[in-house]
């Protein structure tokens, strides 16, 4: 396969001979990326809400998600095999918890840092729990919450990497067939192209981020 052949010595050789590899894998990077960083957004701020009104289960929830980021990624990919086999979807479960931390915990820290007064003022004007939670809390806690989704984006858009290890494809298909046939300029291609990835997305979300703001 040309992803896996040397066109000469060269590193921009190597990825004019595969740039057509490197645009599929890259837009499956992208979408394995993508799909888990939606699906965190969705259960990280249910939950992040669910624990700003029950304070109780705050410590718990908060402690699961960190234990889940100490465990190391390679092995959690593995954990998941047996129950949902090779490919994307265990790729995208993996690394939907390992987006949850940030996304939970600045939902929990931006409601919980909002002014009670601008609450009470609320509720005193007859707005209901879930008018208050939608055109209150939500945007006022915003720039932390997405600043919670932007350290989870760049931080999975690496972990990603490990996912080709359980068919889930991405750019790690460069690094670890890299390795495994001693080809710098695929290991090479694979880290690059990756790091290029987390710097579009960061800049990507700075931007709606503003725009939010405005």
């Amino acid at each position: 396969m040309c992803i896996y052949g040397v066109a000469g010595n060269s590193f921009v050789g190597y990825v004019t001979a595969n740039s057509g590899k490197i645009l599929q894998l890259s837009l499956e990077h992208c979408l394995l990326v993508v799909v888990a960083v939606l699906i965190a957004i969705v259960v990280g701020i249910s939950l992040g809400i669910l624990i700003s009104y029950y304070d109780v289960l705050a410590p718990a929830i908060l402690y699961v998600c960190q234990i889940i980021m100490t465990i190391p990624s390679l092995a959690l990919f593995g954990l998941f095999l047996p129950l949902f086999g090779i490919g994307f979807k265990t790729g995208v479960i993996t690394l939907v918890l390992y987006c949850l931390l940030p996304v939970v915990r600045n939902t929990y820290v931006g409601i919980a840092e909002i002014d009670p007064s601008i609450i009470e003022a609320a509720r005193g004007m007859g707005m209901n729990e879930a008018s208050i939670m939608t055109k209150i809390k939500l945007p006022l806690a915003w720039p932390i919450i997405m600043a919670g989704i932007r350290t989870a984006v760049v931080m999975v858009v690496g972990i990603a990497a490990i996912a080709s290890v359980v068919g889930a494809g991405g750019l790690g298909v460069f690094i670890f067939r890299g390795i495994s046939q001693w080809n710098i300029n695929a290991v090479l291609v694979g880290a690059i192209f990756v790091s290029l990835l987390a710097i579009v997305f960061d800049q990507v979300l700075k931007l709606v981020e503003n725009r939010s703001q405005v």
